[in-house]
């Protein structure tokens, strides 16, 4: 699973940020978070346009999707056959309704379904769950949580049982018993999948918290430093500091911040949050997270330059 940063800048794109875009892969699938303008140029620019199954905005704001209208067109003109789901929040459909002045007609099906809070959109072995924030209009934030994985096969202890390794080990692994061994002896208690949780745009808010519990990531807004943290409060954001804060209460594995104010560079807020949750990254455009199984290693932040290129001023 990796999470790719298309855009991780604020209500206003710079030459270095663009507007909230994040395209989660995981396995053969790929979902886009949020889809602000200039999106699709930035994916063209840099892992290529892929065939995206799920968009999902996490409100209706402009610099959250205005993106999306251009890109539908893009995979018409593209022949896509494949058909296109698109979730959010109420008010969705309507707005899709009135940029289909925009986009026109397409030869694949485009799908709108507007979520309630804690409805899953089901993928194979994995949900995305939506639930409510606190901005200044409904918004969601989103958290991606595998199905549980089957516990660890001991094949040794298998063995000395007096199983023969070969087809037996997969019988006794997927349920059956052999020769007197049962699965329960020789399968541990099963394991928890990876999650991985986006906040959208939000003040710090306790819905958050609970969905972010023990994920391997959280991808948090910090639109300000702390030194702007009534101004924060009065657009219904977040500060870095606020938002290492979360991160340390949900005891998650990585915290990438995102949605940053044109006033900074990235790094300053980078330090603001590693005073109190160490295990703070500040992605760039082009950055990537990738999230290996638990036992594989820890989540870490591939960086990129500006056009794909390896970077080396990260300030790490």
């Amino acid at each position: 699973m990796s999470i790719f940063f298309a855009g991780t800048g604020g209500s206003v794109p710079t030459a270095r940020r663009g507007l909230p875009a994040l395209l989660v892969q995981r396995g053969g699938d790929r979902l886009l978070f949020d889809c602000g303008e200039g999106t699709q140029r930035q994916l063209v620019r840099s892992v290529g346009l892929p065939e995206i199954e799920d968009v999902f905005i996490t409100h209706l704001h402009l610099d959250h999707w205005l993106g999306l209208p251009g890109m539908i067109k893009s995979f018409d003109l593209r022949d896509r056959e494949r058909p296109l789901r698109v979730h959010g929040p109420a008010g969705l459909a309507e707005l899709m309704r009135v940029m289909r002045g925009v986009y026109g007609r397409l030869r694949y099906e485009l799908s709108v379904h507007e979520l309630e809070p804690g409805e899953p959109v089901g993928g194979e072995g994995y949900a995305v769950i939506p639930f409510s924030v606190t901005h200044r209009t409904r918004s969601f934030g989103y958290a991606l949580v595998e199905d549980p994985r089957p516990g660890r096969f001991d094949a040794e202890l298998a063995e000395r049982l007096g199983v023969t390794p070969g087809p037996d080990f997969g019988r006794l692994q997927h349920g059956e018993t052999v020769d007197g061994v049962t699965p329960e002896q020789v399968v541990g208690p099963d394991r928890p999948g990876r999650k991985l949780v986006i906040s959208g745009d939000t003040m710090p808010c306790e819905a958050l918290r609970v969905a972010a519990e023990r994920a391997e990531v959280l991808v948090h807004e910090a639109t300000f430093a702390e030194e702007e943290a009534d101004r924060a409060r009065q657009t219904g954001h977040s500060t870095a500091l606020q938002a290492a804060d979360l991160a340390r209460e949900a005891e998650v594995r990585l915290l990438a911040l995102t949605h940053l104010s044109t006033r900074y560079a990235g790094p300053e807020l980078r330090e603001e949050a590693r005073a109190v949750f160490a295990a703070t990254e500040v992605p760039r455009d082009f950055d990537t997270i990738e999230v290996p199984l638990p036992e594989r290693g820890d989540p870490h932040l591939v960086a990129r330059g500006d056009a794909g290129a390896p970077r080396t001023d990260t300030g790490r």
